[in-house]
């Protein structure tokens, strides 16, 4: 067996730890969005494949037997490609994937980034936009609202937005301190997405607390393919449940 993790979550970061662990040979892959990625304890690559012929060409040339989709889960690009290049390379794959957050009361759900810019109004409105970096400068087009981000690192060059505030750091966060954050900000909107982590909740409990409006972009569509909610049913699809006891 040899295997690709492919990570940027908690949960790969975890994993990771199990498998290296267990003395299986693996490779951890990171996208390479941040620029400070979590140190793993297995054997680390970082960047792109190339699309699916990249990827078809990686699994092939590196002889890999299994690949775990422990990307986010908003990563559907990533993830489309791992279903494709596994199916073309005949390579077992599963996702190990974090259940999303259930609705909450006074939710706004949205199906996308467009569509959370359309939830909220022209002008007026102090919006926290937790969804990371890449797609901030979209908000441009609600130019009327002020805007507090949070990144885990500190943006390349200044987001196009008139009126915002940026705030650098990692998680796992706590409801008392995204509840400051949110009142020195004064904070009416929370616009997030549904990455469903344990360790972001905080900031929905926050919002809660508050009386803050909640915009929630729920997951994208991904292709069928086995999926995996905890570390015990992916030790058992690779066969090694009995080395913890599982």
């Amino acid at each position: 067996m040899r295997l690709l993790l492919l990570g940027g979550t908690s949960e790969a970061s975890s994993l990771a730890t199990v498998l290296a662990g267990l003395g299986i040979d693996a490779v951890f892959s990171y996208a390479g969005v941040t620029r400070r990625p979590k140190a793993q304890p297995l054997p680390t690559r970082t960047g792109g494949f190339g699309g699916v012929p990249g990827l078809v060409a990686y699994l092939r040339t590196e002889a890999i037997t299994h690949v775990i989709d422990a990307t986010h889960p908003f990563a559907a690009q990533m993830s489309r490609n791992a279903v494709a290049a596994c199916a073309e390379a005949g390579v077992a794959l599963t996702a190990f994937e974090r259940p999303p957050w259930p609705p909450r009361p006074g939710w706004t759900r949205v199906p996308d980034m467009d569509a959370a810019i359309a939830a909220l109004p022209e002008q007026g409105a102090r919006v926290f936009l937790a969804i990371g970096k890449q797609q901030v400068d979209a908000f441009a087009a609600r130019p009327g609202n002020f805007y507090l981000l949070r990144m885990i690192d500190p943006p390349e060059a200044p987001p196009a937005l008139p009126d915002h505030a940026c705030v650098v750091g990692r998680g796992p966060f706590t409801q008392a301190g995204d509840r400051a954050l949110m009142q020195a900000h004064g904070i009416t909107y929370l616009v997030a997405k549904n990455g469903g982590s344990d360790s972001a909740v905080a900031k929905l409990d926050a919002a809660d607390a508050l009386g803050v409006r909640t915009v929630m972009i729920d997951r994208p569509v991904t292709p069928d393919r086995t999926v995996c909610h905890d570390e015990a049913t992916i030790l058992r699809w690779l066969g090694h449940e009995t080395d913890l006891g599982v």
